[in-house]
């Protein structure tokens, strides 16, 4: 099959290394998600990317498994895989978060978060509730409230147009930006362990530093071949509308990096782990002391890939975001919008940059992986605008017969998760023989001791 994506994804990896693999996916299944983007073209080339990439890897000297990927299957995984046995999820969104008309445009705040939250009442003065909410941004412009809340600390975005985002400085900046942004780190020994054909990944450490939702995609990725996940997040951090999504095969620990004692066992797992995959903001790292150059020096070995919201140039890198504030920013939620000849904007049917983005992280881990193991250290950058300018380039039409989820797309094996039994939707790629298969339930954060497992 021709997919429409998936000539930048490969021109994105050939920057990465100038090997010419077969960039070809089989894809099966029907239906496609609404939306005037071409989101299951997406979904299937994404998530096909990250097959090629653990075909490439597993292969080692000999030729890549064929990569088969079901449509219907990649477009469901875009959005919620779990399915609650005997208990509910919490809703996805708290009750402010949303989008509110103010004096001259839209704008939608994102206060999932607890401090989020507070900023954004802080700064418009108002009671908690939507009512209140609508009230208070109704006498703002825009503009104005967008850059009141971020210079607060808070997340909130303007809903512009797709040309509006072009001519914008950040958007301007994000398009010229590579899809994946390759850092050459020099040569390092190559690797000669034997790779387990049944779970390629087992063995490898992967420590992952990732919030909502993108990073977490993309390890939960990696776990499902073998990998030995181990999340960390800060003291008493939360996020129990989605951590029974995306922690599936990891283990999830806490630690205070700016505590000494916690500080050193940060150090020691960064030391000896194979991967690094972290979404703090570009400054963040760094602030704590563990920029690019102190991350080297504890692990010169190390692959290191990290993605952000809005971009790594421009006067926004360093902003906080999250998928559906860039669907506002960029223009996604306009198009949707004026195509429908709807009255309030119309995001994309699932959180699309997010899912995305984390196969893209999750192929792009095990690309510098493979690199590693011939003797070259490599990292990457991704961001959540810069694939949002992927997806952009193809528009398409709503169908009238939009995918739903059907009993047979639901696997009947129990997962016993820390909330309950549940089972998930079935896993919508097949590598070759490979099967993937997740050591752990998902778990809640904070879990699991601050080590790798014995089967890291």
């Amino acid at each position: 099959m021709t997919n429409p994506y998936l000539g930048e994804i490969e021109a994105a990896f050939k920057d990465g290394d100038n090997s010419d693999p077969s960039w070809v996916i089989n894809v099966t299944g029907d239906g496609v998600l609404p939306s005037w983007f071409a989101v299951s073209d997406f979904a299937a080339a994404t998530v096909g990317a990250a097959g090629l990439a653990l075909a490439r890897y597993a292969a080692d000297d000999g030729a890549p498994a064929s990569v088969t990927v079901d449509r219907r299957l990649a477009s469901l995984w875009f959005g919620m895989t779990l399915h609650p046995d005997g208990w509910e999820m919490p809703p996805v969104w708290d009750a402010v978060a949303g989008d509110y008309r103010a004096k001259d445009h839209w704008i939608r705040l994102h206060t999932n978060a607890d401090h989020h939250r507070a900023v954004a009442l802080k700064v418009l003065g108002a009671a908690e509730g939507r009512a209140a909410v609508e009230a208070a941004v109704s006498t703002w412009e825009a503009d104005a409230l967008e850059a009141a809340v971020v210079e607060a600390g808070g997340c909130a975005a303007t809903m512009r147009d797709l040309a509006a985002w072009v001519d914008h400085p950040q958007g301007n900046s994000v398009t010229r930006e590579p899809l994946v942004a390759w850092m050459p780190h020099g040569a390092t020994n190559p690797r000669t362990d034997t790779i387990d054909a049944a779970r390629p990944l087992a063995g490898l450490r992967v420590l992952d530093l990732t919030r909502v939702l993108a990073g977490p995609v993309a390890t939960r990725f990696l776990a499902a071949y073998g990998a030995d996940i181990l999340r960390i997040d800060p003291l008493n951090y939360d996020e129990a509308n989605v951590a029974p999504e995306v922690t599936l095969g990891k283990c999830c620990a806490e630690l205070n990096l700016r505590d000494p004692a916690d500080r050193a066992v940060f150090e020691g797992l960064l030391s000896s782990a194979d991967v690094l995959v972290h979404g703090y903001r570009a400054g963040a790292l760094p602030g704590l002391g563990y920029g690019p150059e102190a991350r080297r020096a504890l692990n010169p070995a190390l692959v290191d890939v990290s993605h952000n919201a809005f971009g790594w140039t421009g006067p926004w890198s360093d902003r906080r975001g999250f998928d559906s504030l860039v669907q506002m920013s960029c223009g996604i939620a306009q198009r949707g919008m004026a195509k429908s000849g709807a009255d309030k904007p119309v995001p994309l049917p699932v959180q699309a940059l997010d899912h995305g983005t984390g196969y893209l992280i999750a192929a792009s881990v095990l690309w510098a992986l493979k690199a590693r193991r011939e003797g070259r250290l490599i990292s990457a950058r991704l961001s959540l605008a810069r694939t949002a300018c992927l997806l952009t380039g193809q528009e398409t039409t709503p169908t009238s017969k939009p995918i739903e989820e059907r009993a047979a797309d639901i696997a009947p094996e129990i997962e016993d998760t820390s909330w309950g039994p549940a089972h998930r939707t079935q896993f919508p790629m097949a590598v070759g023989g490979i099967p993937a298969r997740w050591n752990y339930p998902a778990s809640a954060l904070g879990s699991s001791p601050a080590e790798w497992t014995a089967n890291g």
